[in-house]
Formats: C-alpha cells, sequence, structure tokens
C-alpha cells in the first residue's frame, strides 16, 4: 500500500505573521477524497544550554496564551524567513536568557505535530557560555531559571513540566552523551 495523498486542491485561510494556514482537498491512496486543515510555520529552533558549572541547564519560563499557563522550557525560537536555524539558536539563547555561547552544536530535530503542522524543529546543544545581552523580543515576558538535570527528569516525570520540545531536546542531550545523569 502507498502510504501518500495526492493534493488536488489547495487554499489559504488565513495569513499571518508567524503562520499561514491552508485547506487542501486530497486524494487518498484508497480514492477516498478528504480535506486536510494544515498550518505552515518557518521552523524552530530549541537550545539545550549547560551552564557553566556542567551541572545545570538554563530554562526559561513564559506565559503561553494557547494553554493560559506559564511554561517551563529550554530557550526556544522561531526562524527568520531563510534564517540559518544555527544563526537562530545563538540569536535565541542571547536574547532568551542574557547568555551567549562559544560551542553550538545541533543534535537533532524533531517534528512538533505532523499531524497538522510543517513545523520542524532544529535541537542545539549549547555550552561554554559567556555574559551577552538579554533582549527578549518585545511580545515575551521569560523568566530565566537554572535547573540540574536530575530536577529537570523529576519534574518530567511528575508531568510539570510537559513541554513536548523540551523532553525532546533533554532526551537528545542525554542519548548523545551531552548531559550526564
Amino acid at each position: 500500500m502507498i502510504l501518500e495523498e495526492k493534493t488536488i486542491s489547495s487554499e489559504i485561510i488565513y495569513q499571518g505573521n508567524v503562520i499561514s494556514l491552508k485547506v487542501d482537498t486530497v486524494e487518498l491512496s484508497n480514492g477516498i477524497i478528504s480535506t486536510r486543515e494544515i498550518i505552515n510555520h518557518s521552523g524552530s529552533v530549541a537550545i539545550v544550554a549547560l551552564d557553566n558549572d556542567n551541572l545545570s541547564l538554563l530554562m526559561v519560563r513564559q506565559y503561553r496564551k494557547a494553554v493560559e499557563e506559564a511554561v517551563l522550557e529550554v530557550p526556544a525560537g522561531t526562524l527568520e524567513i531563510n534564517e540559518d536555524p544555527l544563526i537562530c539558536a545563538h540569536r535565541e539563547l542571547e536574547e532568551e536568557t542574557g547568555y551567549a555561547a562559544n560551542h553550538m552544536e545541533k543534535i537533532g530535530s524533531i517534528m512538533v505535530s505532523p499531524g497538522f503542522l510543517d513545523e520542524k524543529t532544529d535541537i542545539y546543544f549549547a555550552k561554554d557560555l559567556y555574559l551577552g545581552n538579554i533582549n527578549p523580543d518585545d511580545d515575551e515576558v521569560l523568566l530565566l531559571e537554572k535547573y540540574s538535570i536530575q530536577e529537570i527528569l523529576d519534574l518530567i516525570n511528575r508531568e510539570i513540566l510537559t513541554d513536548a520540545k523540551t523532553i525532546a531536546a533533554i532526551h537528545y542531550a542525554i542519548q548523545k552523551g551531552k548531559i550526564s545523569i
């Protein structure tokens, strides 16, 4: 069986600053005609930033309107149009935490929610940090927090830290040997 869908038509319903929404009419591999509501997003980065003590990670807490709560996350941000993800990772780390990194490397990628969203998040590991300039976007209010790796794993296990990109980023960092548990 072929697992693909042929696009018959596509209509952009909404075009915003960060996302667009389109409705595609598709033909499934079994011949059935259906519709798909798809959000297009330019992509994003998430950064696991190891503090210079090699024991703690820099985290940010910010209010997320979509879920109506303050969410604990790794530093992250949206790619500008045609922006290199590595450059974005450096920019977002400094904007959100006030720290810059001498070492930044890509350790993985995730599809955020491929059932309706085309966003891909590239995950980076940062170390050898130094003070830069904290400069959040005008529409962001962030709190910088530091947690040990064990504290973060405990927050995940207790379902207090539930942000998917953060959980995936921590997983990649552990599996790639960047942080130890």
